[in-house]
C-alpha cells in the first residue's frame, strides 16, 4: 500500500469495502441491540432489514468497481443505499429519543433511553459512500472528509461512552478511558484538519494507536463480564449485559481515520 498509484487506483474501492464490512457486522449490532426489548415495535426490523440489503447491494458493486464494469450501477447503487442510510439514520436518533427524552427533557433519561447517538452510524456510513461517489478521489478533500466523518463517529463515540457508564456510576475506575480515549482522537484530529503537516498526522496515527489499545481492552472487559453474568444463559447475558461489541467501535474508526489520514499524508508536502 505505500505505492501511490496503487492508493490511487484503489482507495474508492477500499473505502466502500469499509462500509460494507460495517453494514454487515450492523446485522449482527442490531439483532442483539433490539433483542432486549425481543423487537417489540415493528419499526425496529428496519435497521436490520436495510442493513441486508446494503449488503446485497455493495457486494457486486465492489466486484464490478474491481473488473472495471458496471460502473452505472456501482455509482447509482451506491448513492441510493447512501442516501437511504442517512434518512435511516437520522429517522433512528429522533426515534431513540423519543423512547424517552422528548417526554421528560432531562439528563436521567437521556441517559437511560436508548442510545440516542448509535442510529448515527447508519448516518456516517451513508455520508462515506456518497463523497466516494460525488467527491473526486484525486482531490485533497476526498481523505479530509474522510477524517472528518472519523472525527464525528469518536465524538459519538464520547457520547456513548459517557451515557452508558454514567448508568453504574462509573463504578470501575477504568471506564473512564474510553471516555479520554474519544475526547483525545476528537481533539488531535481537529487539529489535523486545521493544520495538515505530516508531523501532526504522525502524532495522530499514534492516537490511534491508543484508541485501539482501548478499543480491545474494552472488548476483553465486556466479554468477560456478559460470560460471567448472573444469567445461566450466554445470550441473554449478551443482550441484556455490557455491550460486547460496542468497543470495537474504536478500532472501527481508527480503520475509517487511517484511511482518511494516509490519503492525507499522501497530499503534504515534506517538512
Amino acid at each position: 500500500m505505500t505505492d501511490p498509484d496503487w492508493w490511487n487506483r484503489h482507495k474508492a474501492a477500499v473505502l466502500d469495502t469499509f462500509a460494507l464490512s460495517n453494514y454487515a457486522f450492523l446485522v449482527l449490532d442490531v439483532y442483539l441491540a433490539h433483542s432486549v426489548n425481543r423487537f417489540r415495535h415493528g419499526a425496529e426490523w428496519m435497521p436490520l432489514g436495510f442493513s441486508l440489503a446494503a449488503v446485497l447491494v455493495l457486494a457486486p458493486a465492489i466486484a464490478l468497481r474491481a473488473r472495471g464494469q458496471g460502473q452505472a450501477f456501482v455509482h447509482v447503487g451506491g448513492l441510493g443505499v447512501g442516501f437511504a442510510s442517512i434518512a435511516l439514520g437520522l429517522a433512528g436518533v429522533v426515534y431513540h429519543l423519543d423512547s424517552q427524552f422528548f417526554s421528560q427533557w432531562t439528563i436521567q433519561s437521556l441517559v437511560y433511553t436508548a442510545p440516542f447517538v448509535a442510529p448515527l452510524a447508519y448516518s456516517g456510513l451513508g455520508f462515506l459512500l456518497v463523497l466516494n461517489r460525488l467527491v473526486p478521489r484525486a482531490d485533497a478533500e476526498w481523505g479530509q472528509w474522510i477524517v472528518f466523518f472519523a472525527l464525528g463517529g469518536f465524538a459519538g463515540n464520547f457520547v456513548l461512552t459517557l451515557c452508558d457508564h454514567a448508568m453504574n456510576g462509573f463504578f470501575h475506575a477504568t471506564e473512564w478511558l474510553p471516555v479520554g480515549a474519544s475526547a483525545a482522537a476528537v481533539g488531535f484530529l481537529a487539529v489535523v484538519l486545521m493544520d495538515r503537516q505530516t508531523a501532526i498526522i504522525r502524532i495522530a496515527f499514534a492516537i490511534l494507536a491508543l484508541q485501539v489499545v482501548v478499543g480491545l481492552a474494552g472488548f476483553y472487559f465486556h466479554l468477560v463480564a456478559d460470560v460471567n453474568g448472573l444469567s445461566s444463559s450466554l445470550f441473554e447475558n449478551f443482550v441484556h449485559g455490557a455491550p460486547v461489541f460496542a468497543p470495537l467501535l474504536f478500532v472501527d474508526l481508527v480503520l475509517l481515520a487511517g484511511v482518511g489520514l494516509w490519503d492525507m499524508r499522501g497530499q503534504c508536502e515534506p517538512d
